[in-house]
């Protein structure tokens, strides 16, 4: 039967973590301080050690580093209320088998118990820097967690990421916190936005150009692999690059070597990899829009941020953190009272993190009072939505509002179209005309460009444009169909 340590001061959690263990068939030794942890460890290890991390006496962690020591194949299972990133790389710091942010769920330390017998423990080597260094994530939601616990086991490796989340959920953050945790903290840390850079100038930023090799090439410049050596290259909205350049960059993932743009002398390249994407890269594999060979060299280790309405109870971590930021660089110093952390927190923030770190400066700057209440967030949330309805130049904020409305216009004008079957391709065709015809027109009446545009492959979008009768002559005629 195996022996497992349970350390934690909390009465009640030895006993229903002890009571767990022992139906799984282990043999349960329950203790409240290093201390007594300590005169177990002098009669021997045992097969699998438990620990909170703020006990009477000290920090677990800390101490677990001298227990690693003498005990190197031990497994350790870490517990923590401190549900934070740093606690998470912490506990890989110190080899730790498993982290767990408490509350956890019993069958998921039996699993991990278990997991550690047969493994025998997986040892993490040190090198992770200070403890207590500030990081750019916040929030100690489950969702959060999840992110920890992964960014936590990759930093110490050079295996390629992929980060995906929608825009404004800090994925860059993300790349930071993994470069500046890792082994490569002490070289650059160069970000690239493939959306921000003209098609055919991407190669020469990415791979650097040699004087003469394109019009306006007056001299040598070094491209971001060049300028990320022995650091961290991050490619942003690597969606959005176009394929002949994610032709090359598959390249040279797969050799690990590059020329420079009009250059014949081959590069050896030393940069670890982190990308990022707001969009579904697998569906953009499925339409040929993305290569699927470099889809699995990227992701190789997958994190998916969560959006903020999925982690709304940061939000008021969020917002105060952000008032003190605010404070810090010079702005008014605000405090926020509990009304208003409500109204943040049923607010569904479509721009993330990014919005709310904005709406906090805003109030930051034009709230009246220094405690900022409940009236003040709706006043600013309210402006927000009607500048961001003006801005996309519709009377209505969503697409929910326009299909009410022309239900209602329905009602009116046509009753009958309310019970006779043809509702939902009346709908459809009401959305899908100007929306096809609008992108037709963006892309100067290109098909291809098009289709992939809006994610449908070209055979797709000309049935489209039949069905639907859209002109195809050019930009002129696609303009004309929404007048």
């Amino acid at each position: 039967m195996s022996h497992v340590l349970v350390v934690d001061d909390d009465a009640a959690i030895r006993t229903v973590v002890g009571q767990a263990l022992r139906r799984a068939g282990h043999d349960v030794t329950s203790v409240e301080t290093l201390a007594r942890l300590d005169r177990v460890l002098a009669d021997g290890a045992p097969d699998v050690l438990v620990t909170d991390v703020i006990l009477p006496d000290g920090d677990g962690i800390d101490h677990i580093r001298s227990v690693a020591q003498r005990f190197p194949a031990l497994p350790i299972i870490i517990l923590s209320a401190q549900n934070t990133l740093t606690t998470a790389v912490r506990a890989a710091e110190v080899g730790a088998y498993e982290y767990l942010p408490k509350p956890f769920d019993l069958d998921a330390l039996t699993h991990a118990v278990a997991g550690a017998l047969a493994r025998g423990g997986v040892i993490v080597e040190d090198g992770l820097g200070e403890d207590d260094r500030a990081l750019p994530l916040i929030g100690r939601s489950p969702a959060m967690q999840g992110v920890y616990r992964v960014i936590a086991r990759v930093v110490s490796t050079d295996l390629t990421v992929l980060v995906s989340g929608e825009s404004g959920t800090g994925k860059e953050l993300v790349a930071r916190a993994i470069h500046d945790l890792g082994p490569r903290r002490a070289a650059p840390f160069v970000a690239i936005n493939m959306a921000a850079i003209p098609r055919e100038l991407i190669e020469a930023e990415l791979f650097g150009h040699e004087r003469g090799a394109f019009t306006g090439a007056a001299q040598r410049n070094a491209g971001r692999f060049e300028q990320a050596a022995g650091g961290t290259l991050f490619l942003d909205e690597i969606g959005d690059m176009p394929m002949e350049a994610q032709t090359r960059l598959l390249r040279v993932l797969q050799s690990g070597e590059f020329t420079t743009v009009g250059g014949a002398r081959t590069i050896r390249t030393d940069v670890r990899i982190v990308a990022a994407t707001n969009r579904d890269l697998s569906q953009q594999v499925a339409t040929g829009q993305f290569r699927e060979d470099l889809f699995y060299r990227l992701n190789v280790v997958p994190i998916a941020l969560p959006a903020l309405r999925e982690r709304r109870q940061d939000i008021p971590l969020l917002a105060r953190h952000f008032l003190e930021n605010a404070a810090r660089q010079g702005l008014p110093k605000r405090r926020i009272d509990s009304h208003a952390l409500d109204v943040l927190v049923t607010h569904d923030w479509p721009g993330n993190v990014r919005e709310l770190e904005n709406m906090m400066r805003r109030l930051a700057v034009l709230a009246r009072d220094e405690v900022i209440d409940g009236d003040a967030v709706r006043i600013m949330l309210g402006e927000s939505r009607s500048q961001r309805a003006q801005a996309e130049g519709v009377v209505d904020s969503n697409l929910a509002a326009a299909v009410r409305a022309f239900l209602t216009h329905l009602a009116t004008t046509h009753p009958a179209a309310l019970d006779d079957g043809t509702l939902y391709e009346r709908i459809i065709g009401e959305v899908e005309r100007p929306l096809i015809a609008a992108m037709l027109a963006r892309h100067g009446g290109n098909q291809l460009r098009t289709a992939r545009a809006m994610g449908i492959n070209r055979n797709t979008l000309r049935k489209r444009l039949d069905r639907l009768d859209i002109p195809t002559g050019g930009v002129e005629d696609a303009v004309s169909t929404l007048r």
